[in-house]
């Protein structure tokens, strides 16, 4: 009989997820550069995502599943798909069309703020499986002070005044991001539990595609199909689409289902560590001592706010 993976393996796949999705906010902002509108690039990543999810179910040895067990399931799946999708992708990617792509990744991190008291209000309110799926936390010491220090960390890098480049309409865009990733964190470990990660994250994909065709309607989401013919661009779409996306959402959904909704998401503090050097790499945005502290701070705060 083999042996399980222990939850360190987990947090190993966590932070390999989140290394890569903190290199997405670069990649984005280079396609928004070359033209592309922030919901054709969330469409065009999630419809090869959405193509290579079903490669893995058509090649599996399993009965293909449609449909959740009930209507209610099939209800949440539609708001996963909202959450964690559409509306996530639309307010990030917009985000990034009015401030740096670090700016942006700084305040979408504030993601695990709103799990965890999301989560506080959702144990005392719900009732059901969707709370017994909720992670027991607690306002506890190591989670007070480890959420401190992260957000301190990422202020100190938001107003370092020798790189400060924000927009009040980008800020709020990110902060509307990451009240949908928290939304979508509460509820999404207990579904992959219940479906599997496979089938989860492909019904998170079909609806967060469904979703978004209002926003691509007229020729608001539209875009050059000579932009496509830029080998820089058709690599970042097949990173965005078929790494950051496929594998990614169901790495990070099986890590939701091991190691609970609030220590998973506390991993997205890192996003930012990733972003930065990137950023400073391909964008030129530039990394500075005070960009460094904060980076230290926010590290410093996801190892204490996930200690029990």
């Amino acid at each position: 009989m083999e042996k399980a993976p222990s939850r360190v393996f987990y947090h190993l796949l966590a932070l390999a997820v989140v290394a890569v999705w903190g290199v997405t906010f670069v990649c984005t902002k280079t396609l928004i550069g070359a033209g592309m509108h922030p919901a054709a690039i969330f469409a065009v990543r999630f419809m090869l995502a959405y193509v290579g999810i079903w490669g893995l179910c058509l090649t599996g040895k399993d009965k293909v599943r449609i449909w959740s067990g009930s209507w209610k399931d099939e209800l949440m799946f539609i708001f996963l798909g909202i959450t964690g999708g559409s509306f996530y992708f639309l307010t990030e990617n917009t985000a990034l069309s009015y401030t740096q792509a670090a700016n942006v990744a700084f305040l979408v991190c504030v993601a695990p703020v709103f799990t965890a008291i999301f989560t506080l209000l959702g144990r005392k309110f719900l009732r059901g499986r969707f709370a017994d799926g909720l992670e027991d936390v607690s306002l506890g010491f190591p989670l007070v002070a480890g959420t401190v220090l992260a957000v301190a960390g990422m202020a100190i890098v938001i107003f370092d005044g020798s790189r400060l480049e924000i927009s009040l309409k980008g800020d709020l865009l990110s902060i509307g991001a990451a009240l949908c990733w928290a939304l979508y964190s509460m509820f999404m470990g207990q579904m992959t539990k219940d479906y599997g990660a496979v089938f989860a994250t492909r019904k998170v994909f079909f609806y967060g595609l469904l979703t978004i065709i209002p926003f691509l309607a007229g020729t608001g989401g539209s875009f050059s199909l000579d932009v496509l013919g830029q080998p820089a661009v058709c690599l970042n779409l097949l990173f965005l689409g078929l790494i950051a996306s496929l594998a990614c959402f169901i790495v990070w959904n099986l890590v939701m289902s091991k190691l609970g909704n609030v220590t998973s998401t506390n991993y997205v503090y890192l996003n930012p560590v990733f972003t930065l050097i990137t950023a400073a790499v391909i964008l030129g945005e530039r990394l500075t001592p005070m960009s460094f502290l904060g980076c230290a701070a926010i590290l410093a705060g996801v190892i204490l706010a996930g200690r029990k």
